[in-house]
């Protein structure tokens, strides 16, 4: 089933109206505190968001997985929560986000319960950018910021919220490979150094993913390299924003003890919008703090290059 954005708005707007809790967080964000800042030339928001808490403490390690119920399992949702099926066979169903950080927040599960590995749906995430033109999709690997490891998911928000995608528009991109209507990037001049597939053609854009997936280090014990995913539609077709990582959370990440913080960084960071839910962490980020997160949790400059020359 194809779904557009007016047809999501719409939906959003009937779930809001039946669900007091979401309505109330989501009503919640429009108070919220933010603040701008400038990283090297890449303007970055940081948001105070207390609901976002949930998130940023989640425990995402085997035995507390196992321990707890899915709650992106349709068993285990709010009777109030419905949701449109997508996709393919109606493989996924589209929900709105409870805990927004997005004035448009929504999650997209695989109807079934199988683990958060990327892999094969690069089309899927384009063709749903596609049709979602107002949104951007996103996906945070099962040790990069998904607060659902055991359950696939995309998310997506309204695409004027990240700053990234303006970042991009003027940074030097370096060609690495190609394919019939897609294109593969290096962006190594920004403060998060990122790899961008641009594909009208949505199967050749895939096949460019998968050779940068298979060139990108797997850390022993884990099942896919760590990334964060941005997928947009511009005039061109969708543009496709990998972000490789190489730490799950910053050096700091905490909540006793001085000097630590409750950051756990996934796509919407990295994306350009800093998510904290204390406000002792939200006075405290500035630019050379970011600058220190990015450098923990990202590629340096001969990491990433690396990867390029194998592609």
């Amino acid at each position: 089933m194809a779904v557009s954005s007016k047809q999501i708005n719409g939906f959003i707007e009937e779930q809001l109206s039946e669900w007091p809790m979401a309505a109330g967080n989501f009503e919640a964000l429009k108070g919220v505190k933010v603040k701008e800042l400038d990283v090297d030339g890449m303007k970055v928001k940081v948001q105070f968001n207390p609901a976002r808490i949930v998130s940023s403490s989640a425990k995402v390690d085997a035995k507390s997985l196992k321990e707890r119920k899915c709650f992106l399992c349709g068993a285990n949702r709010p009777d109030v929560q419905r949701g449109i099926e997508w996709g393919a066979d109606d493989r996924y169903i589209v929900l709105i986000n409870p805990f927004p950080i997005f004035p448009r927040h929504l999650t997209i599960p695989d109807q079934s319960h199988v683990d958060q590995l990327v892999y094969d749906r690069i089309e899927d995430m384009m063709d749903l950018a596609a049709q979602l033109d107002e949104y951007t999709v996103f996906y945070n690997g099962p040790k990069c910021g998904a607060s659902a490891p055991d359950h696939m998911h995309f998310q997506a928000g309204n695409s004027d919220f990240l700053t990234i995608g303006q970042a991009l528009e003027t940074a030097e991109m370096k060609e690495i490979a190609s394919a019939p209507g897609a294109t593969l990037y290096l962006v190594d001049s920004l403060p998060v150094n990122v790899f961008v597939i641009d594909a009208s053609n949505h199967r050749s854009g895939a096949e460019l993913f998968k050779r940068l997936y298979k060139a990108m280090p797997i850390k022993d014990g884990e099942t896919e390299p760590m990334m964060n995913l941005l997928c947009y539609a511009t005039p061109a077709g969708e543009r496709l924003v990998v972000i490789p990582r190489k730490r799950h959370r910053p050096s700091f990440y905490g909540t006793e003890g001085e000097g630590c913080m409750l950051l756990s960084p996934a796509s919407v960071d990295m994306g350009g919008v800093f998510i904290t839910p204390l406000e002792k962490d939200f006075e405290r980020m500035d630019a050379e703090l970011i600058r220190t997160i990015f450098a923990e949790l990202c590629l340096d400059k001969e990491e990433i290059s690396a990867i390029a020359e194998k592609i």
